[in-house]
């Protein structure tokens, strides 16, 4: 069932959390792992067709900002019971065969999904350097089967934007996929 990321107003702060990183196999905070600059959090899950559309773009994103001071985390909240294919240990075989150049956490609880109000995956938020969201919407126009390429170009506008100092961008669209699958 596809849903779209939830609105709500932007300048909400960040929640901390600690849970266990499937590539590293260590738990792992916000605090760790936010960046100096900003912090995308990505609520993600390996059997998503929008996701796997995207991942390539993802993994892109992250190399070509990483090095700016830009913090990527992401996290899968998934019921692995009725989705097996998300759980950590394939997370752990599918993040290490894609080379994934950030965490990918997972939320047994789904505890950080709600405090996040994640809706669905993929699900972005970009937080500054004080962990304030200016950002929550989609990567980018490109939709499975459709002739969009991923470019990443909306969150690459937004970081951007936030790296020069500027304001977010006034037009936010919501990010489209899989729902999340709650327990």
């Amino acid at each position: 069932m596809a849903a779209t990321t939830k609105s709500i107003p932007l300048g909400f702060q960040a929640s901390d959390f600690t849970l266990p990183d499937t590539l590293s196999n260590t738990p792992k905070s916000l605090m760790d792992l936010k960046g100096e600059k900003a912090t995308v959090l990505m609520f993600i899950c390996n059997h998503c067709p929008y996701v796997k559309h995207v991942m390539d773009g993802l993994i892109q994103l992250a190399q070509d900002y990483q090095a700016q001071g830009v913090g990527f985390i992401a996290i899968s909240s998934n019921d692995i019971v009725g989705y097996p294919e998300d759980s950590p240990e394939h997370m752990q075989a599918w993040g290490t065969a894609l080379n994934f150049p950030f965490p990918y956490l997972f939320d047994e609880t789904q505890e950080v999904a709600r405090a996040y109000q994640a809706e669905c995956t993929p699900d972005f938020s970009i937080f500054d350097e004080n962990l304030q969201c200016v950002y929550r919407g989609r990567l980018d126009a490109s939709r499975p089967g459709s002739d969009i390429p991923v470019t990443g170009n909306e969150m690459r506008l937004a970081l951007d934007a936030l790296l020069a100092g500027q304001a977010p961008l006034a037009e936010q669209l919501p990010s489209i996929g899989c729902s999340i699958k709650w327990k």
